[in-house]
């Protein structure tokens, strides 16, 4: 058996004019200070674990970053609920459809707050505007003349909620069961044989125009091993994609405007999503923040983000993504996650036992990019005995002891004679905290920030050192007025690199890394990314002296 289609007529259906945006509608381009991340809408299958965790992080450092840097943001989030997963989980449990939904949804509600993400706007694909907005996208599709019905034939994965070709797919034993079957090559879950008269989307027209488009920015899909990835499958040929599935089948779901009989594709009907939080569909009212300049998801939807939404947009006559971000996946002890090896990791009790900016920074220092992340919780405390409290917050704990005498006001004037005259003992360090943002800023830039803050933390690691060869403590002893100057300089490198390190922190541990610049009397308006650079803190005119409590930022966890 193969994968086919057979053509059977174009669809005759229209649910009207288009009736906000027509063919030669010409959107207008969003200000150049809007910027918009995307987070994936999750499944409301099963609660958030850890991997879900990541994902809402990444997304929302990023936005942190963009603000930090002066633009407007906006992200999206929410949950996907419709599909023949849901339709027979919810049977499973003997539970009415809708009220299952909601409460997996209010769970992945629940970790936005708990993660402390900042003020995403939450959708629910069963949301009646949603609906709304899928069925007027559909019909758009349908007034351009790229949906037709034809009969399809193929493996199917209702886990996946996807159709694989033959090549797609592999015969091997089930290693839960030992019995044989079809599986997909891809995500590993069983496919079955499925023919039906569906609707088709006339995808195979636009492989040339997305090979163009990713060809024609190395980073529109980040990392480079997704984007080839995605060119692999473009050049290898796409066909036509199934976009609904017969209302016998699949009754929890949107159905298609002027056919009762069929339900609309869960990944279409999903993908709109993004267009839904900004108001689609637009009429005089025009997108706000749309289209999104970074799409934040998992390898594992790489293909429906980077191959079926771009087609799906340049159907309808809508701007593509700036950006996809498609991130690695976690693992425990090397192996990938699963609830029958009893190795997945709950993201509130994670939050509850190691604290939430810990396991953030956890998160986001060891996650990967082209790369699985491994999840241990020796780990999290190494990262957050050494790192946190063992480099950051013990340095600014150095400088704070009263006896030292630091002298804030002061700091402004030194850090523009250090620039013009720097000793030799402070050479190194100097050099690094001056090399750091121009580093760390092309990394952080890619959605590296797990890399970038690794070069803050080697700073870090440099100013400990520089401070425990100059010895202020010995330093303050002395009456001596150029010895005293000196200890100025020590000091003020030393609260300059944690200045320094807690500004590219900001959008990683929110709380923890304004709570130590508050301590080291940094003012608010300088906690931008234009003050992440050496000599840009403590410029603000007022009184300025260090506040108690930095030993305890980061306290001693079991």
């Amino acid at each position: 058996m193969h994968a086919c289609t057979r053509f059977l007529s174009h669809v005759g259906l229209r649910a009207g004019q288009a009736r906000y945006l027509s063919a030669t509608t010409t959107l207008r381009e969003k200000g150049a200070n809007k910027y918009f991340v995307t987070q994936p809408i999750f499944y409301v299958n099963s609660v958030p674990h850890i991997g879900h965790f990541y994902t809402v992080v990444l997304a929302d450092v990023i936005k942190r970053y963009a603000g930090m840097q002066g633009k407007s943001t906006k992200m999206s989030a929410g949950t996907d609920e419709h599909g023949l997963k849901i339709q027979q989980a919810a049977e499973r449990a003997n539970r009415d459809t809708l009220s299952f939904c909601t409460q997996y949804s209010n769970r992945f509600r629940d970790l936005q707050a708990a993660a402390n993400v900042d003020n995403a706007d939450f959708i629910r694909t069963t949301d009646p505007h949603h609906r709304r907005a899928v069925a007027h996208f559909w019909n758009v599709l349908v007034d351009r003349g790229y949906i037709y019905k034809g009969e399809h034939s193929g493996w199917y994965s209702v886990s996946d909620e996807a159709f694989y070709t033959e090549l797609q797919v592999e015969e091997r034993a089930d290693p839960s069961t030992d019995k044989r079957g079809m599986f997909a090559i891809e995500s590993g879950q069983p496919v079955e044989w499925v023919s039906e008269v569906n609707y088709k989307f006339k995808l195979s027209e636009f492989r040339d125009r997305l090979i163009e488009w990713i060809e024609g920015s190395q980073d529109v899909i980040y990392p480079e091993i997704r984007r080839n990835e995605v060119l692999a499958w473009l050049r290898a040929g796409v066909d036509d994609l199934s976009v609904s599935r017969p209302r016998s089948r699949l009754k929890w779901g949107i159905p298609v405007p002027g056919d009762d009989e069929h339900t609309i594709y869960v990944w279409v009907d999903a993908l709109v999503n993004y267009a839904t939080v900004d108001g689609y569909p637009w009429g005089d009212d025009k997108p706000n923040f749309f289209p999104p300049d970074v799409q934040v998801v998992g390898k594992d939807i790489v293909r429906f983000h980077a191959v079926y939404w771009p087609a799906l947009l340049m159907a309808t006559g809508l701007p593509l993504p700036k950006r996809i971000l498609a991130h690695a996946h976690w693992t425990m002890g090397s192996q990938k996650m699963s609830k029958s090896k009893g190795n997945v990791a709950d993201p509130f009790e994670a939050i509850e036992r190691y604290g939430l900016d810990t396991l953030r920074y956890f998160m986001i220092r060891n996650g990967g990019i082209a790369d699985d992340g491994d999840y241990s919780a020796d780990e999290v405390l190494v990262r957050h005995k050494k790192d946190l409290a063992g480099q950051l917050a013990n340095l600014a704990a150095r400088c704070s002891s009263e006896r030292l005498g630091v002298k804030l006001d002061g700091f402004a004037a030194l850090s523009q004679a250090l620039q013009r005259n720097v000793d030799s003992r402070d050479a190194a360090l100097h050099a690094m905290l001056t090399e750091l943002p121009d580093k760390a800023k092309p990394l952080f830039d890619k959605g590296e920030f797990g890399r970038g803050l690794g070069l803050a933390f080697d700073v870090l690691a440099e100013a400990n050192r520089h401070i425990t060869e100059n010895e202020p403590w010995t330093l303050v002893k002395s009456s001596d007025p150029e010895q005293q100057a000196r200890l100025q300089v020590v000091l003020f490198y030393s609260l300059e690199a944690v200045r320094l390190a807690s500004i590219m922190l900001l959008p990683t541990i929110p709380d923890k890394a304004n709570r130590l610049l508050d301590h080291i009397s940094v003012d608010t308006s300088e906690r931008q990314w234009v003050n992440a650079r050496f000599g840009a803190g403590w410029q603000t005119p007022g009184p300025k002296q260090l506040l108690p409590g930095v030993a305890t930022l980061f306290p001693k966890l079991a």
